[in-house]
């Protein structure tokens, strides 16, 4: 699935339940990249969530967002568990980089498009800044992808990396249920995907300067 070099620093994965569910996946047989196909699942629904929470009655829409938002955790949570399984585990193959990347980049795509037509109320071109947002999270992803091609180490800064977004997002959507008692509907959400947009075209700036510091030492290294 993916190999320890090339995962991100997280402090959950030395805890506890963490450990546990990653061995008891591994002894039921379940291997890294079924678990990483679950993620789109996750993606797909919580997706659903929010496109039907643009149009749905308060106590309806509540009950989607907060949907959502567990969805957006199931999601990381099997970002999580699907390496652990791989690397901890022993169980990673030799597809194992196609699924570390592809089920991430569209579970991106799926949430932060779907976030512009839940936002739709809360402020103006909020579609359009969804897919922004989703482009963004991908190339975040693709500069990474580019140095680590090019030998260097993996470039998970932000201050809008995949976490960061899905922290931001989860958030949102809870926050969104209290909306009604202030006369509110899609202002959070549209605030949060303003800043998953600046955030992550800081962040894509941010790696390529770096990835372009790196190529240019070690360029002047080779002469």
């Amino acid at each position: 699935m993916t190999d320890a070099d090339n995962r991100r620093p997280l402090k959950t994965r030395k805890a506890a339940w963490a450990g546990a569910v990653a061995a008891l996946l591994a002894r039921a047989g379940i291997g890294p990249n079924l678990i990483s196909a679950f993620s789109m699942v996750f993606a797909a629904a919580g997706a659903a969530g929010l496109v039907a929470s643009a149009s749905a009655g308060p106590v309806a829409r509540g009950a989607l967002l907060v949907g959502a938002a567990v969805c957006v955790q199931l999601r990381l949570a099997c970002n999580l568990l699907d390496g652990m399984v791989a690397v901890e585990h022993g169980r990673g193959g030799p597809l194992g980089p196609i699924w570390n990347e592809l089920p991430d980049r569209i579970s991106d795509v799926l949430f932060l498009a779907a976030l512009g037509w839940a936002a739709a109320a809360g402020g103006p071109h909020a579609v359009f800044l969804g897919w922004i947002a989703a482009v963004l999270a991908v190339l975040t992803a693709y500069v990474r992808e580019l140095g680590r091609a090019g030998g260097f180490a993996p470039d998970f800064s932000g201050p809008m990396a995949k976490p960061h977004r899905m922290a931001v997002l989860t958030g949102a959507c809870v926050l969104s249920v209290a909306e009604p008692l202030i006369g509110w509907r899609g202002q959070v959400l549209y605030a949060a995907l303003v800043l998953i947009v600046l955030g992550a075209a800081i962040t894509v700036a941010r790696r390529t300067r770096a990835l372009g510091r790196n190529l240019t030492q070690a360029a002047a290294q080779r002469r």
